[in-house]
């Protein structure tokens, strides 16, 4: 097959979805219907191979991110595998910046969760095509339409229903498709891996026609040719349907919706179909676009092998002890043994060898062109979201998001001899996990590890015994403060001061004002033009971001705030780069002390799901915590309450739960934004 028609038959897509929606089980199956594995894992028995780490296999849930690739049809299918835990969400994120596509799992039950919106903004974010599969229709509680609706009314999409379920609850057993209009009836003796597709008749072809009608109308909104033949009443093809929903997906104006139960082995090969058939191949999304690192123009980086190499480090693992980078190539060719230039670092580094990656296996290969995943050792200093290109093209590409952690706990070491790998075991932690932070305790000495909750902390300790042999004692965990202000105010400070013999002198005039709770810090130049040159407008700005780092009432980081250079006085021999960022970071501190400084607490979206009876008593236990309920809406059988409640009064909350619901209640929670203490 020609390069270019290979690359036209593959798919990157990633599987994401709130915790216990069944994205793992997805993806077993889809690992055992394409004959990737031999053996359906399962997740309730440990034996996932996607969820191959062994604090996976124990919790039963997925931690980080697993790489795997299969075919299916003649396609070769790149999968990724993602967390659905709020504390693991970087995982998702940065999956997310390097596929060209995502299966969303909705649990029939549970409906659009709040992890499942989360996954989702965080797909829109990136632009990228979306496929629904409706899964566990054989649980008691199933609602396949009402699921289908909050898709519509929660995440503000256009569902395309292309199969309507057949039964539900125990009498599921199987789908109509409504493109081809056929019956698919799984064999159970096969675990699934036979079916077959018969024609619909009686009452549910009655049903099925008018569902079609439904949506050949939704999806001729999004195609001018196919309303036109609708409008005239004229006979649509399958073919013709086909392209229209693919057209809808392909501009993210549609969301085809599938469905199934991947445990009973139902539904999973007409998802497949769908992959190949209405997500994009690297080709059909647009071309990446970067930066030159020297004159900030924009660099097309097109997916053929003739352009020059442009790849994203998208993750960064410890197998063995051994640093492995995961990157997705986005142009060129990446060759073992080959030289790459890393822009952001200006370093040049060799990658010793390129593995594709199943799960926890790899297998070495000889080099790798655009449109593939694949692992990548004997890189040293490059990390996730460093750019790897030709240095004949030098080319930065977007850089991935983090996030600030909001949890933090002291550890120390119990023995002497586990002193000094402590250090170097937080390092690699934090080299593999961006929203990872430690520090050393000035005042008290103690190591500090912060992270995105109490999970994730739980986790790191776990692995820091488990696979690097580090035993530590671990205090209580402490909530991650922010600081912030209660009305505008400016400040002017000079830096004067001599330096290495040199006489430096700048001085620099800062306003502050608040922001809207969960917008961030901004920071602006308000000088003429010809006031300063470039490089000192520069230093000063990260004068100022720096000056936001530590708050004049603990220390923590300031946030939700505007700073705004309003006026620079520079003299001829001593305006420096170094006296315009400090006389900037002083002029901060000097605003910050007359702006009335606060502390701030992270503040968790939280949402309750519990029997009708206990609803008082759960409401009751929010709002003595200091929650505001949001909103209450009816589900069958239950009832989901959404509040606002600070990450403080949160510890213990599981159990307080159970209590107060007989064990019958779950929660979910998520950080929303920081909020006065």
């Amino acid at each position: 097959m020609k390069k270019d028609a290979f690359i036209q038959k593959m798919r990157n897509i990633g599987i994401i979805a709130h915790i216990d929606a069944g994205k793992t089980t997805v993806s077993e199956r889809i690992l055992y219907y394409t004959g990737r594995s031999h053996k359906m894992g399962e997740v309730h028995d440990g034996e996932a191979v996607m969820d191959w780490m062994a604090d996976e296999q124990e919790r039963g849930i997925t931690i980080t991110s697993a790489v795997t690739t299969c075919n299916w049809e003649g396609f070769e299918i790149h999968l990724i595998d993602t967390p659905g835990h709020v504390d693991f969400t970087i995982e998702v994120e940065r999956s997310l910046r390097v596929l060209d596509g995502a299966v969303g799992v909705f649990c029939a039950v549970g409906g659009v969760q709040p992890q499942s919106e989360t996954v989702w903004r965080q797909a829109d974010k990136y632009k990228v095509p979306k496929i629904a599969f409706v899964n566990k229709l054989d649980r008691i509680g199933a609602d396949f339409f009402g699921c289908v609706e909050q898709i519509k009314t929660r995440l503000g999409a256009k569902p395309l229903v292309l199969q309507i379920p057949i039964g539900v609850e125990d009498s599921f057993s199987g789908v109509v498709d409504l493109v081809s209009m056929e019956k698919i009836v799984w064999d159970d003796d096969s675990l699934g891996a036979s079916f077959s597709r018969l024609p619909v008749e009686g009452e549910l072809a009655r049903e099925a026609e008018l569902y079609r009608e439904k949506l050949i109308e939704d999806a001729a909104d999004c195609d001018d040719a196919l309303m036109e033949k609708y409008l005239a009443e004229e006979e649509i093809s399958q073919d013709e349907l086909v392209a229209a929903i693919r057209k809808a997906t392909l501009d993210r104006r549609g969301v085809p919706v599938l469905c199934g139960s991947a445990l009973k082995n139902k539904g999973v090969q007409p998802l497949l179909d769908a992959i190949v058939r209405y997500l994009p191949s690297p080709t059909e999304v647009p071309p990446v676009m970067g930066v030159d690192p020297a004159t900030h123009e924009p660099v097309l980086c097109a997916a053929t092998e003739k352009e020059p190499l442009a790849a994203l480090i998208f993750k960064v693992s410890m197998f063995d002890g051994r640093k492995m980078c995961f990157v997705r190539i986005y142009s060129g060719v990446l060759t073992a043994g080959e030289e790459v230039y890393s822009p952001i670092l200006n370093v040049r580094e060799r990658c010793a060898r390129i593995m594709a990656v199943h799960a926890n296996k790899r297998e070495r290969i000889d080099s790798v062109g655009p449109g593939n995943i694949v692992g990548v050792t004997g890189l040293k200093l490059p990390a996730t979201g460093d750019t790897l290109c030709s240095s004949k093209r030098p080319v930065i590409l977007e850089r991935i998001d983090t996030y600030e952690p909001v949890m933090s706990i002291a550890v120390e070491p119990k023995t002497a001899g586990d002193r000094d790998k402590l250090l170097l075991v937080l390092e690699k932690l934090a080299a593999e996990d961006p929203t990872f932070r430690f520090k050393e305790d000035e005042e008290t000495g103690q190591m500090i590890i912060s992270g995105m909750g109490e999970l994730h902390l739980d986790v790191l300790v776990k692995r820091m015994q488990r696979d690097f042999n580090v035993e530590v004692n671990v205090g209580k965990p402490q909530v991650m403060h922010r600081e912030g202000i209660g009305k505008a105010a400016s400040a002017a400070a000079v830096f004067d001061q001599e330096v290495a013999g040199q006489s430096l002198w700048a001085q620099a005039t800062v306003e502050i004002s608040p922001l809207q709770r969960g917008r961030g810090n901004s920071v602006q130049i308000a000088l003429p033009d010809d006031r300063l040159a470039q490089n000192l407008v520069l230093a000063a700005k990260k004068g100022m971001e720096e000056g936001l780092q530590s708050g004049i009432c603990m220390g923590y980081p300031v946030t939700d705030v505007q700073a705004t250079l309003v006026d620079a006085v520079m003299k001829e021999s001593g305006g420096t780069e170094l006296a315009f960022r400090v006389a900037a970071t002083l002029a901060v501190k000097q605003a910050l002390a007359g702006a009335e400084s606060f502390l701030m607490d992270p503040v968790m979206e939280v949402e309750v799901v519990m029997p009708d009876d206990f609803m008082g008593d759960v409401i009751g236990d929010l709002n003595s915590r200091g929650g505001k309920v949001e909103s209450i809406e009816a589900r069958r059988g239950a009832q989901s309450v959404r509040a606002m409640v600070p990450l403080s009064k949160m510890f213990g909350y599981s159990t307080a739960l159970r209590s107060a619901t007989q064990g019958r209640g779950i929660f979910t929670m998520r950080f929303a934004y920081f909020d006065r203490a």
